[in-house]
């Protein structure tokens, strides 16, 4: 359970890097509001309160920015996460699997928001023991991550670390070692 705990935090953590203040840029008042009330109350573990305010932002984002709009696929990104630390994996996994549309649609199939959305809809079926289905996508998002950004970028170590954390949990021991060691060179270089 710990490490599907870390692995939803680390998620939240890279979608952060991945959007940080690209998600501002434009907004309204009322939907910078319920944006920062949702993200207080999700990191203080209060989803059920969250939900709430995730699904007000995520309907002013789309009427502010429209329903294919990859702020408003964020939003809708961030609202799974709630559903997932919830446990409520279906209603994660379809607005995981709207967001990412959205982002391919509108940035391209090879753009770094998409490797971060590759890679929470990658998380959700790891923290559910769906291997098979998280697999390609941790793969995909990784080789994204690789091409878009320098090799030793952190998103690269990030992606590295789940990608590893799959393949250790499915008896590959020897090729999780090789990404954790690479992803630890990664780190050290920006510590």
């Amino acid at each position: 359970m710990q490490f599907r705990h870390t692995i939803l935090c680390l998620a939240v953590a890279l979608s952060c890097l991945t959007y940080g203040a690209d998600m501002a840029y434009g907004q309204s008042p009322a939907l910078l509001e319920a944006q920062n009330r949702y993200t207080t109350l999700y990191q203080q573990g209060r989803y059920s309160e969250a939900i709430s305010y995730a699904i007000e932002a995520l309907k002013l984002s789309e009427n502010e920015f429209g329903p294919d709009h990859p702020t408003t696929a964020q939003h809708m990104n961030n609202l799974a996460f709630i559903y997932q630390a919830q446990g409520n994996y279906a209603e994660a996994e379809r607005l995981f699997r709207r967001s990412l549309a959205i982002d391919e649609k509108a940035l391209g199939s090879e753009h770094p928001v998409v490797a971060a959305s590759l890679n929470n809809l990658a998380l959700l079926h790891h923290v559910q023991g769906n291997y098979a289905e998280a697999e390609p996508l941790y793969r995909r998002s990784l080789a994204i991550w690789e091409k878009a950004l320098v090799p030793e970028h952190p998103n690269v170590a990030q992606s590295l670390e789940n990608y590893a954390a799959l393949l250790r949990e499915t008896g590959r021991a020897d090729e999780a070692a090789k990404m954790e060691a690479r992803a630890k060179a990664i780190r050290a270089k920006y510590q």
